[in-house]
């Protein structure tokens, strides 16, 4: 606060690209080598204030701490499964809450992060969208869920499918995955980030293009009408089209994309739906998903049985598509993305949470 009693709200500095630092430096004058530091002690360190700052000056340090802030915040809460996974939640400003999911593996461990407060998709069978759209997330406050992990030295792989749709926040998240990637920041692979879409296919050629990242798609059901009732984004982009569009890319190699694909008991499993998949995804190098359905509040959906989704899998992969079974994590502390928020949110409607 200023002395005239004026609130300062301070830039952050976390999500900012090495480019957007050499502007902030030439900004103050300060000489080029500056943006190097920050790039470092932002995304290859655990240091909290600028004072760490041990190769910067003082005096340099005291000036970016005048206007800027590093934008790095601890959880307000964590739940733990029996499983080892880890459900963090995030205040991101007044009475607006995410969650970060840490799935821990024998080969891997996984930070599932998300990138918009609630989301406005409205697909039937998800928690998060339940809330509503309440806000964008910035690439600092996506990073974040990494940056401040206690676990974070453990990641491996990072997956964009937290709460929100991604590609309803492609600047943001355009900006996250580059720093995750870059050398100057946390050098993740791009073999090791997937980015989910339920298909918005303008953002989704635009990633195509401009990032190495893998690309998973949400589909849950081949058959337009089905779909749209499980997903009103049909209505727009309708999965043929986007399927069209993936197609039209040439990913490499190495690149994955994988089709995300929740089985609800009766509706989507069946052999048409098996038939109806494999001419779908003919030219389509991918892998399938497989997804086990599990209770949400006020949605009215079956889940599978074991033996019905063992035999939708069997179909898929008699048709040629490496289809795999995802394995549900954390059942014990609100697994489906979106419920621990969703409890905070109503806990500081009549509380100060």
């Amino acid at each position: 606060m200023s002395s005239t009693g004026t609130i300062i709200v301070k830039e952050i500095l976390l999500g900012k690209t090495l480019t957007d630092l050499k502007s902030i430096v030439k900004e103050l004058s300060l000489p080029g080598f500056v943006a190097d530091q920050l790039a470092y002690w932002l995304y290859k360190t655990n240091i909290q204030t600028f004072d760490e700052m041990t190769n910067i000056s003082k005096k340099v340090r005291s000036l970016l701490e005048h206007h800027y802030d590093l934008g790095i915040t601890a959880s307000v809460k964590v739940q733990q499964s029996a499983d080892g996974t880890k459900k963090y939640l995030y205040t991101v400003s007044n009475h607006k809450f995410i969650e970060t999911a840490f799935i821990p593996d024998e080969k891997r461990n996984t930070l599932c992060v998300s990138s918009q407060v609630g989301c406005k998709m409205g697909c039937l069978f998800c928690a998060t969208g339940k809330q509503g759209f309440q806000d964008q997330l910035s690439a600092g406050q996506i990073l974040n869920q990494l940056r401040s992990l206690p676990e974070r030295e453990k990641v491996t792989n990072i997956v964009f499918m937290g709460m929100g749709e991604p590609f309803d926040n492609l600047e943001a998240v355009m900006k996250a995955q580059e720093i995750l990637t870059s050398a100057y920041g946390f050098e993740i692979s791009v073999r090791k980030v997937t980015v989910s879409t339920i298909g918005i296919i303008p953002a989704m050629e635009t990633f195509l293009r401009d990032s190495k990242c893998n690309l998973a798609l949400s589909m849950h059901s081949p058959f337009d009408e089905e779909r749209r009732r499980l997903m009103p984004i049909q209505h727009v982009y309708p999965i043929k089209d986007v399927v069209e569009a993936i197609n039209r890319y040439d990913l490499g190699k190495y690149r994955r994309v994988s089709i995300e694909y929740i089985v609800f008991g009766g509706l989507n499993d069946t052999p048409k739906h098996v038939k109806e998949m494999a001419r779908l995804l003919n030219k389509t190098r991918c892998r399938i998903n497989l997804i086990r359905f599990h209770p949400v509040p006020n949605v009215q959906l079956p889940p599978t049985d074991e033996a019905r989704i063992l035999e939708f899998q069997k179909g898929l992969n008699d048709k040629g598509i490496v289809t795999t079974i995802r394995a549900s994590r954390g059942l014990d502390i609100d697994a489906a993305c979106g419920l621990l928020s969703t409890k905070a949110l109503v806990k500081a409607e009549y509380s100060d949470f």
